[in-house]
């Protein structure tokens, strides 16, 4: 019998404003697959919502990349595969689509190979910061909540924190899109020593508000090292940002961008956020109310039923 699992993946928003390359939040926008494993070779892709007329259906898909990374990593031969991919997360809009793919890559060889090699949670964010390039989106897609994402001699480390329940996210997602390397090509190969004394502060005050006082969000959201430096290339959504923060929401671009996350402190404060959003751009923002994750991807075994790996 073929082994069949079912993967289910959550957005992330990462940065969160000062806390650049380091601070995730996990989102409750799901990527869901389900992956079976062939007798023989082959690969068979199935892709349906977000990126379905994009992805490409080859071994080049990033979810069959990350998939064949962890075979090779454990030294065992990647078989013949089945995908089937139903995706939510935007693709291009600063909500870990690349992140998710490569987490549910991941997780589907795991839950192929439970029995004969079983791979650990700091296996997953090694390889998948190996294939991503930092931790900052992976982390929260593998963990959930809010993650905080180094690097050391032993490699990739996460500590995962729990949000305050009044900590209500909400996304502004734009129908344009925006790469992570062309964002990334805007940041400055030095910042001076105010404005990275201004981050560092500004980032632990912001674990302190996720965490127990959602009511300092706005001061801890300020950030000076990348954001201001972005905003060339996305006029709309920096227009976005500073209208919300000049009426006190907690407003950032979300990862990379176009996309604009907003920490409201309360429910009731997101419909208010959504008002001046519709009034703010020439630019039709979908506002997304939604919840902040906390169980991040998951694996199944699909071919017995629902019992967790």
């Amino acid at each position: 019998m073929t082994r069949s699992v079912q993967v289910r993946v959550p957005a992330t928003s990462a940065n969160l404003g000062p806390g650049f390359d380091t601070l995730g939040l996990a989102l409750s926008v799901y990527d869901e697959l389900i992956v079976t494993g062939l007798p023989g070779p082959g690969l068979e892709i199935t892709v349906a919502g977000e990126g379905a007329a994009d992805v490409p259906t080859d071994a080049s898909h990033l979810v069959v990349r990350a998939m064949a990374y962890a075979y090779e990593a454990f030294g065992r031969t990647m078989p013949g595969v089945r995908l089937e991919a139903v995706n939510a997360i935007p693709h291009g809009r600063g909500m870990g689509s690349s992140g998710a793919a490569v987490v549910s890559g991941l997780l589907a060889a795991k839950g192929l190979l439970a029995g004969d090699v079983e791979i650990g949670a700091d296996a997953l964010l090694r390889l998948a910061t190996e294939l991503e390039g930092h931790p900052d989106n992976v982390a929260p897609a593998l963990f959930g909540g809010l993650t905080i994402a180094w690097v050391d001699e032993h490699g990739p480390q996460h500590k995962k924190l729990l949000v305050h329940r009044g900590v209500a996210p909400l996304v502004f997602v734009p129908d344009f899109t925006m790469s992570t390397s062309v964002a990334r090509g805007f940041d400055p190969l030095q910042v001076t020593r105010e404005d990275a004394i201004f981050n560092l502060s500004r980032s632990a005050l912001l674990v302190a508000a996720l965490t127990q006082s959602p009511d300092l969000l706005l001061a801890a959201t300020e950030d000076k090292l990348h954001q201001s430096y972005r905003a060339q290339a996305m006029v709309e959504t920096d227009k976005l940002v500073r209208a919300l923060r000049a009426e006190g929401f907690a407003a950032v671009v979300s990862g990379a961008g176009p996309s604009v996350l907003v920490l409201a402190d309360g429910p009731g404060q997101r419909l208010a956020a959504a008002e001046v959003a519709a009034h703010t751009t020439d630019t039709p923002w979908d506002a997304r109310m939604l919840a902040v994750d906390v169980r991040g991807g998951m694996v199944r075994d699909h071919t017995e039923g629902s019992t967790p790996l």
